[in-house]
């Protein structure tokens, strides 16, 4: 049985996001949590909402199962939109600013 959870537009960007997502990849969900909340970036807290959403999901569809039985057995971050602002510089001239977003698929799974 498999439970996944979806976020989009994450305000974080990908490269950041991956770096936390790569230390609970594979890992057993309650093990998965207290990596995530010992850990002071951003994504990470986004990723664990996620991953709470997604332990919630196998709930709804297996009522009867076990939280030591699930792992996470993907985790995607992709790109998501980048919104692109000016700022103004010397002389008249502008800069772009790339602000980047992120999104974060997880799937869990029971079977080994």
């Amino acid at each position: 049985m498999e439970a996944l959870a979806f976020s989009k537009i994450n305000r974080i960007s990908a490269s950041k996001a991956r770096l936390v997502a790569n230390e609970v990849r594979g890992e057993e969900l309650p093990y998965a949590i207290e990596i995530l909340k010992a850990m002071p970036q951003k994504s990470a807290r986004l990723i664990l909402k996620t991953l709470y959403s997604a332990g919630a999901n196998a709930k709804y569809k297996k009522p009867d199962i076990m939280d030591k039985s699930l792992y996470i057995k993907k985790i995607v971050i992709d790109v998501g939109p980048t919104m692109k602002r000016f700022r103004p510089r010397a002389r008249g001239r502008a800069n772009r600013i790339k602000k980047r977003t992120s999104s974060i698929l997880i799937v869990l799974s029971d079977e080994s």
